[in-house]
């Protein structure tokens, strides 16, 4: 009897991982290649009227996973771009463990995803925008500075800080002006209704 194929491709072959460019110069130019494809994930979240958030993993230079925030359309809480971009990483790699990977998104990890990607065991993440509300890789905690754990994953920020914000900042304040609008339409009193021009009247 044939055996079934395998629902996913077969998994990436192990191999020790590229170092990063040690040139700045070259190590910016990657980190923003990398983030306008994680920028693209993003716009397609807000297509979807999702938060405008994307990301993608990147194993060796080449991009082999991308995400972007589905939680409202998935009526999924854990639906972040980063957990979109891990889970699909994860089947392509055939492990959860993805300690050769990257990860790049558009704003900064929260706890649940900061925690995932520990989990993950990805050598490296790189945000655009900081998120004061949220953020969990500095701006509110840093689960990425705590020894105690027994993964450390390097995490650097500010990428393409101000495309990853704007976009932030338009999706919220065009959400803002339609509640505004609705709020005042909803105040607004019902036209009154207009005299039945057909009613015959006595004489």
């Amino acid at each position: 009897m044939t055996r079934p194929s395998p629902p996913f491709p077969p998994p990436l072959p192990l191999r020790a991982p590229r170092a990063l460019p040690e040139d700045p110069a070259q190590a910016a130019e990657r980190d923003a290649r990398y983030m306008r494809a994680a920028l693209e994930e993003a716009r397609l979240a807000e297509a979807a009227g999702e938060v405008p958030v994307g990301a993608v993993v990147v194993w060796n230079d080449t991009i082999i996973a991308r995400g972007h925030n589905l939680p409202i359309r998935s009526v999924d809480p854990s639906a972040h771009a980063e957990m979109q971009a891990l889970r699909a990483a994860a089947q392509v790699i055939g492990n959860y463990r993805m300690p050769e990977c990257e990860l790049y998104v558009t704003l900064e990890p929260c706890a649940m995803c900061s925690g995932a990607i520990l989990h993950a065991r990805l050598r490296h993440v790189v945000f655009g925008a900081s998120d004061p509300k949220t953020g969990a890789a500095g701006s509110v905690v840093n689960l990425f500075e705590q020894a105690q754990l027994n993964h450390q994953t390097s995490i650097a920020g500010g990428v393409l800080a101000d495309h990853c914000g704007q976009m932030l900042k338009d999706f919220f304040g065009a959400r803002r002006r339609a509640q505004k609008a609705a709020q005042q339409a909803a105040r607004q009193p019902a036209p009154a209704a207009a005299p039945d021009q057909n009613h015959d009247t006595e004489a």
